[in-house]
């Protein structure tokens, strides 16, 4: 079974965090989030992966090679992103025989794609509260009859979770028209296998689409739940690490800390004294958490810097950041309604109660600065000393 991994997406939902990143490539707990689907892909059976890539490919190449996880790599580029139906397309020339296809921003749990691939052609559906948010699929018995965008009136509650197993004839058909967002659709696609196959609907245990980025945020709380507790790094004094905690090797943990889990403190990061790191959070490499510092259910990419005395919840820092003693981020509105943020230029709700703020690559902030929930830095943004920031910058 050959997998396409579909990972050429710039991912504008995610900025500021993908201004030098690819979304496939933002971190979920030890690994980016792609590495995550390429595991379900292999450890399901897959025998060849087929990486597609565009914005800042070589990010994704570095990371997988000729090889992962004993499995070869090929890449196929998708200059243009027209679409899904078109990033599949790109991957034509490769495939050969029977091939699935998975979304390199979703996360999947590997013994569903297991099933998956074994019943092919196949699609793998999840079942939601809310079916008129995504494509949903009719059924007749466990057959696939019809998948419909976003309907005002359901037909069942499984939603496509944008995952497939197709016959090696699909590669012809992939050259589909533009849709009305102007993009190449490969839900067309899968019309088109429906009409000439018997398309067997996979129901899927856990699923996630991770698009914006308080979902990068749940995408950490899912992995680092799964993790195991590992100590490898420095653990000093009389630091205390409490529950699933992995500390990699190169890492150290200064005296006086508390680390309950599920936390991951990554190699070259550095932690205390005296800090409090709590929930699920991701301290990535190269970091420093410094003096009483409390952390909690966050996510600090490569050579993010808290240094001194701050407060820091349910927030995802990008590389580099750097927050100056004292700075406070508040998590939690005073009317208790769900935390707001702007996401390509409209107000949306995150859906959480408690929500921090998203700071994109070098963004600093002065020392006693206060954050308002949802507040949002652009790369390079910086505030002064003892400001109060409550509109995005």
């Amino acid at each position: 079974m050959q997998a396409v991994i579909l990972a050429a997406g710039e991912g504008t939902r995610m900025r500021p965090l993908t201004h030098s990143t690819p979304k496939p490539m933002l971190p979920v707990a030890d690994r980016p989030l792609v590495a995550h689907t390429a595991d379900a892909a292999v450890e399901a059976g897959a025998d060849e992966l087929v990486l597609v890539v565009g914005y800042e490919a070589d990010d994704v190449r570095e990371y997988f090679g000729e090889e992962y996880a004993g499995v070869p790599v090929r890449f196929a580029v998708q200059e243009e992103q027209l679409g899904t139906g078109h990033a599949v397309g790109c991957a034509r020339e490769y495939i050969d025989g029977d091939f699935a296809v998975l979304y390199g921003d979703n996360l999947y749990d590997a013994p569903s794609i297991a099933d998956l691939f074994e019943s092919g052609p196949s699609v793998a559906a999840f079942r939601v509260e809310n079916p008129t948010n995504y494509g949903v699929l009719t059924l007749d018995g466990e057959r696939v009859v019809d998948i419909v965008e976003k309907p005002d009136d359901p037909p069942t509650e499984l939603a496509n979770a944008g995952a497939y197993v197709f016959p090696e004839e699909a590669r012809d058909w992939l050259d589909v028209p533009k849709s009305e967002r102007g993009e190449h659709e490969f839900t067309d696609v899968l019309a088109r296998v429906i009409d000439e196959y018997e398309v067997q609907a996979v129901e899927v245990d856990r699923w996630m689409d991770v698009g914006r980025p308080w979902e990068l945020l749940e995408a950490n709380e899912w992995k680092l739940g799964e993790m195991e507790r590992r100590i490898d790094g420095e653990v000093r004094g009389d630091a205390d690490l409490r529950g699933t905690v992995v500390v990699e090797e190169g890492a150290v943990v200064e005296a006086g800390v508390t680390v309950e889990g599920p936390a991951l403190i990554r190699s070259g990061a550095d932690v205390g004294p005296n800090a409090y790191v709590r929930g699920a959070t991701l301290v990535g490499e190269d970091c420093h958490v410094g003096h009483g510092v409390e952390l909690k259910n966050s996510v600090l990419m490569a050579g993010a810097n808290t240094p001194h005395l701050s407060y820091v919840g349910d927030s995802l820092l990008g590389p580099r950041v750097n927050l100056g003693a004292g700075t406070q981020v508040a998590n939690l509105r005073h009317d208790d309604e769900d935390v707001r943020q702007t996401v390509k230029g409209e107000r949306v709700s995150t859906g959480r109660r408690k929500y921090g703020v998203v700071a994109g690559d070098d963004a600093k902030t002065g020392i006693n600065t206060s954050l308002a929930p949802g507040v949002v830095l652009s790369a390079g943004a910086m505030t002064t000393p003892g400001e109060s920031v409550t509109r995005d910058r």
